[in-house]
């Protein structure tokens, strides 16, 4: 799953077929392109995020500014009211592991020690989720050196969003306020439909 599967469609207002649409690619009204996955529940509540690798073309203000956005994005999700627990550390283990590598943008990612990662070609950030049975093993992000200031605090949300395994990306003008957005990187909340479609994988307990 370190794919990252883009849907083009048509805004259907429809919350369900939103949902359908990041959890497992589907067009809407058609099946499934690839399976639901989800987090362990022994797992899911306290999964440990933080920074793995800084290489060394990963310029110092953007590492600062990659830091706040991790706190915040974990705040976002923590307070969504969903099954999930996310907790920012310092020391490994990670459950899931941020590199900030020197790959530019269109770049290949290298020296991750992560098989799904290395050897992949990155776009600004990249998550690569590896499961089975509908049961996520891993995931890991990796983000480019030349992410823009601006950027910064929506990639890193979108990332650990789609970590949850919603790693489906939405290519329509109807969707450009949507973190799932692949047309615009701008989006530094969980509101609406996107606040809804993790509320949907990992309803509250």
């Amino acid at each position: 799953h370190s794919e990252r599967w883009v849907v083009g469609v048509v805004r259907c207002g429809y919350e369900p077929a939103f949902y359908r649409i990041v959890a497992c690619a589907a067009q809407p009204g058609l099946a499934c392109r690839k399976p639901e996955i989800r987090w362990p529940q022994g797992l899911r509540t306290a999964l440990r995020v933080g920074i793995a690798q800084i290489d060394t073309g990963f310029a110092s203000y953007r590492l600062d500014l990659v830091d706040q956005a991790l706190d915040a994005a974990i705040l976002e999700i923590n307070t969504l009211g969903v099954d999930l627990g996310l907790e920012r550390v310092f020391e490994p283990p990670f459950d899931i592991p941020i590199y900030l590598t020197d790959a530019p943008q269109g770049g290949v990612v290298r020296g991750t020690g992560v098989p799904e990662l290395d050897g992949v070609q990155i776009a600004i950030g990249r998550v690569a989720i590896r499961s089975r049975a509908g049961t996520i093993q891993s995931a890991a992000i990796a983000i480019s050196q030349d992410i823009r200031r601006r950027e910064v605090a929506s990639i890193v949300l979108e990332e650990l969003v789609q970590a949850m395994g919603l790693p489906t990306d939405i290519r329509s003008p109807a969707y450009r306020d949507s973190i799932f957005s692949e047309e615009g990187n701008s989006v530094v909340w969980l509101r609406g439909q996107d606040a809804e479609a993790l509320r949907r994988h990992y309803p509250s307990q």
